[in-house]
């Protein structure tokens, strides 16, 4: 847990209000890292956001004294510590977000598993479906973008071994959607100047063509912003291939055929699942607060269609079974939201 403390009188806040109310000092971010349950309620009765019954409202307090609210479907005892385990290479990790982007994004890395080191090349794939601002959640949102690229440089990524990169594959220009997006900015802030993977080199693997980008890299981090009722992070990955080469592969074969052989192809992805606020089938926005993270991004696209709880699948998710994927980090009944 994240909580704010200022330097000089030394008050805490759980929200990043930077300058302390009572002194003007400047906040500085504290990091816990053990929590016992020290207050415990029993809820039976469901509700719009909490349609999973019973749970747990619980009262959790860190070693330095902090408390907040949890919610947790497991039921413990006063006292006892709270522990997530990490998961293996197709487990799926959720996680509420509140303030802190960065910190969640780390939680979900440390959900995994996964270590970063210097030296590692990173191809950065944000999801840019359409020309549209980034209120209206098409594409990968500007702050998700930074923060991303903060935790980056926090791990010493080095700026030269980070490659943003993406592709158009209609008749609007790569150029306009980054710039309309947000996305162009957080680039350019961040020094990074943004590729365009249709005029990349592409390797033919088997009946993909894939940029050779793509390939070269130790991890593409797959930013998908997530829909209900879609395979976002699935189809996000369809822009690592020539543009030509999907149209006649989704003409030839099923979306299905397309996607496991991209899995086969692709072994160095990492999605990272944008999901505090969520466009539904409908169009409007809902907040379920959270990030998932999993290198399988078909188990993270049926895991966040089970939390929306969807009454219709998209086509490739059907023969993902739900039982067989590992969760860690929150409880999937824990973070369910209603669709409808």
């Amino acid at each position: 847990m994240v909580f704010y403390q200022c330097s000089k009188c030394k008050k805490v806040w759980q929200q990043p209000v930077e300058i302390c109310p009572e002194c003007f000092s400047r906040l500085e971010k504290v990091k816990t890292l053990k929590a016992k349950v020290v207050g415990i309620s029993k809820v039976s009765i469901s509700s719009v956001p909490h349609p999973e019954v019973p749970y747990f409202a619980l009262v959790l307090e860190d070693e330095l004294g902090n408390k907040w609210a949890n919610k947790s479907v497991k039921e413990y005892a006063i006292g006892e510590e709270i522990n997530f385990t990490t998961g293996s290479d197709n487990s799926v990790a959720v996680w509420r977000t509140k303030y802190d982007i960065i910190d969640s994004i780390e939680k979900i890395f440390s959900l995994l598993n996964l270590s970063l080191n210097e030296n590692l090349k990173i191809v950065i794939l944000p999801t840019l479906f359409s020309p549209n601002h980034a209120y209206f959640r098409d594409n990968t949102s500007p702050e998700f973008l930074d923060a991303v690229l903060k935790f980056l440089f926090e791990k010493n990524i080095k700026l030269e071994n980070i490659k943003i990169a993406t592709q158009s594959f209609d008749e609007a220009p790569i150029e306009g959607m980054a710039q309309k997006s947000g996305l162009l900015d957080i680039c350019l802030k961040n020094k990074i100047m943004p590729l365009d993977l249709s005029k990349s080199n592409f390797v033919k693997k088997g009946n993909l063509e894939i940029a050779e980008d793509i390939l070269n890299a130790d991890i593409v981090l797959n930013l998908s912003m997530m829909k209900a009722c879609k395979a976002s992070a699935s189809e996000n990955i369809y822009r690592t291939l020539k543009k030509e080469n999907f149209a006649s592969l989704k003409y030839l074969q099923s979306e299905e055929d397309i996607v496991n052989e991209l899995k086969n192809n692709l072994t160095n992805i990492v999605t990272l699942g944008e999901a505090d606020f969520v466009q539904k089938q409908n169009k409007t926005i809902v907040y379920p607060g959270l990030i998932l993270g999993s290198k399988s991004f078909l188990n993270l696209d049926r895991v966040f269609n089970e939390i929306m709880m969807v009454d219709k699948l998209p086509e490739i998710l059907k023969e993902v079974d739900i039982q067989n994927i590992e969760i860690t980090g929150r409880d999937i009944k824990e973070v369910k939201c209603i669709n409808n």
